[in-house]
């Protein structure tokens, strides 16, 4: 009899139970006032938790539990009533801390009249990142969000999903150490999803601390170390999640097809060591996701799509693979010093080039002739006379007379 579990991916993260804490939250309270400073909202209530590196932290609860009061504590967007909060050991609105956060709002405020290239740019400029830098990053980020085919197109045109997958874009171009995401598969198709859900886990694996805010339970599940369930402005319940979702009054047992009397025979004896409780047999089935994904997987074989396409693998500076695309800068380079064209010789240039086939050369010589060889005009073509002196006598009586010199005609 063997039981199962759900295994650890190959090559997945270390635990970060050991792991220096990134965010320390220590008694936080935050109480809203009206007009008048009377305490109108208790929206976050004497809340203790820690998010360590590399830990992908879940941050959980209904409407209104606390939540995005929590998030923009976090960001240092407003002031705590009581309590302490560090970020990488100093306070929310310290400058330098900041530029370490990479921040997905559950609604994205983008310009509707730049493009997803434009947009890039314009947070990344907002770190002073250098422009060569920017440009790289961009077409990284834009590939692995599925946008590359789209860069052109204003994001006011684009649907929900597409301004998600931009927005969340714009959350990586610094870099960041820390990352919080509220709500970042709303409006995703499940590709879109999936493909999140797979660069939450390599950031963390990468040392990155991620902070997920969400309503969508499953995604949680399937990235997340740790969770804390807020209600009311409270903490209802915090742990690893593998501790917070084990039942261990129940064992799942799964094996190949056997024959019947077989299975008569395990059934038999699972019985009578249950003492009488209910023994259920059934038949695995994978969920939604796999299936929905098999089946787009294959129809891309043969069809194409005018909206946002399946991403790429992560972006190698996410990856801090440096020297991978340092290779393929250089390849960039070496490409377009192939394609320059030799620059001719000068020499070359000033050789005609020889006559097609079919030219009339005699005409062809009587026009490229010098003047010594040009025949003598026609008589009285032209008052000069080509083997003589001109005759400048007229010319000059007239200047004489229109100066009035000595030179012009005498009056009678």
């Amino acid at each position: 009899m063997v039981a199962t579990a759900t295994a650890e991916p190959s090559g997945a993260r270390p635990a970060a139970a050991a792991a220096e804490a990134v965010v320390r939250v220590q008694s936080l309270t935050k109480v809203f006032k009206d007009f008048w400073g009377r305490p109108k909202a208790r929206a976050v209530d004497n809340v203790t938790f820690e998010v360590r590196r590399g830990e992908v932290f879940g941050l959980l609860g209904p409407n209104g539990s606390g939540k995005s009061t929590t998030v923009k504590l976090l960001l240092g967007l407003l002031h705590p009533t009581r309590g302490r909060i560090e970020v990488f050991g100093h306070s929310p609105r310290h400058v330098a801390t900041k530029s370490r956060i990479g921040y997905l709002p559950e609604e994205s405020y983008l310009y509707r009249y730049l493009d997803s290239s434009e947009t890039i740019d314009f947070f990344g400029n907002l770190f002073h990142l250098p422009a060569k830098e920017r440009q790289q990053r961009s077409e990284q980020l834009l590939e692995m969000v599925g946008l590359n085919q789209v860069r052109r197109r204003t994001v006011g045109e684009f649907s929900k999903g597409m301004q998600r997958r931009i927005g969340l874009a714009q959350a990586l171009i610094n870099d960041p150490d820390l990352i919080i995401l509220d709500e970042p598969t709303s409006g995703l198709d499940p590709i879109g999803c999936r493909e999140v859900k797979d660069l939450i886990v390599a950031l963390a694996r990468r040392g990155k601390t991620v902070i997920l805010s969400s309503h969508l339970l499953a995604d949680v599940e399937d990235v997340c170390d740790r969770v804390v369930i807020y209600y009311g402005g409270r903490v209802r319940a915090i742990g690893p999640l593998k501790e917070l979702l084990a039942t261990p009054d129940a064992v799942r047992i799964t094996a190949p097809p056997v024959g019947r009397e077989t299975m008569e025979h395990v059934l038999a004896k699972l019985r009578s060591e249950a003492g009488g409780r209910e023994v259920r047999v059934d038949t695995p089935t994978q969920n939604l996701e796999s299936y929905f994904l098999g089946v787009v997987e294959e129809a891309k074989r043969t069809e194409a799509t005018s909206g946002a396409t399946s991403g790429a693998q992560v972006a190698a500076y996410l990856r801090g693979d440096e020297g991978e695309g340092a290779e393929r800068a250089a390849d960039r380079v070496l490409e377009r010093l192939t394609r320059v064209e030799v620059e001719p010789d000068p020499t070359m240039r000033a050789q005609a080039p020889e006559p097609e086939a079919g030219t009339d050369l005699a005409k062809l010589d009587a026009l490229t002739m010098g003047d010594e060889e040009q025949p003598a005009p026609e008589p009285g073509a032209g008052r000069v006379e080509k083997s003589g002196a001109p005759d400048l006598s007229e010319a000059d009586d007239k200047l004489s007379h229109l100066l009035g010199g000595s030179g012009g005609p005498k009056q009678g």
